[in-house]
């Protein structure tokens, strides 16, 4: 927060985001006007393409108003192509399916929005999160669970929830990629090769 005094993008440090997915935030944020507070973006991957040929994967599922803004993002950890009964997974031709909180298969959409925490923010994020993270700090149970986060979700989801910022979804065609099961590190290899070569 001492150092960045401009719109940035925030990432995970272990995934791969392809060249689309920057070009798309760094559209939005260079197009902020001068000073600009609590406009925020996210870029809304496909569900489509982000899921691994070697079994089910947790995305934050996005909903959006018709001005095109984060409403929420609702964690599902299991999302597949499945049939119906949780069968066929993994098979091209069945749909995208996450389950619920009672087990039940639910139909996705392959163009519905997920997050990847590709998070675009004005400076004016830094004071919002120090705050809440001196809260986060300051639970308990949080300081007990030495896997506890503070996802930027959570804090995100807050300042929508009270009217602070807008979140806009951006829309991108990357394929996201990244090392969820140990089977997936051949295909990743050879895919970032192929980006290589090309």
């Amino acid at each position: 927060k001492d150092v960045i005094k401009e719109p940035f993008c925030v990432i995970n440090c272990d995934d791969f985001y392809n060249r689309d997915a920057f070009m798309v935030i760094g559209k939005f944020l260079s197009e902020l006007p001068e000073g600009a507070k609590n406009q925020y973006a996210m870029v809304g991957f496909r569900v489509g393409n982000t899921l691994s040929e070697n079994g089910t994967v947790a995305r934050g599922i996005c909903s959006k108003n018709d001005k095109g803004h984060l409403t929420t993002v609702v964690e599902r950890t299991e999302i597949v192509r499945c049939a119906e009964d949780g069968s066929n997974a993994g098979t091209a031709t069945e749909p995208i399916r996450y389950k619920d909180e009672d087990g039940k298969w639910v139909v996705v959409e392959d163009n519905t929005p997920v997050s990847m925490n590709m998070w675009g923010f004005t400076p004016d994020y830094f004071d919002y999160s120090e705050e809440e993270f001196k809260l986060f700090l300051s639970d308990p149970k949080n300081m007990e669970n030495l896997k506890a986060e503070f996802f930027i979700p959570l804090m995100v989801n807050k300042l929508i929830t009270e009217g602070t910022a807008t979140v806009e979804v951006l829309d991108t065609t990357s394929k996201w990629f990244g090392v969820t099961y140990a089977a997936d590190r051949e295909s990743t290899v050879a895919r970032i090769q192929q980006l290589i070569d090309e």
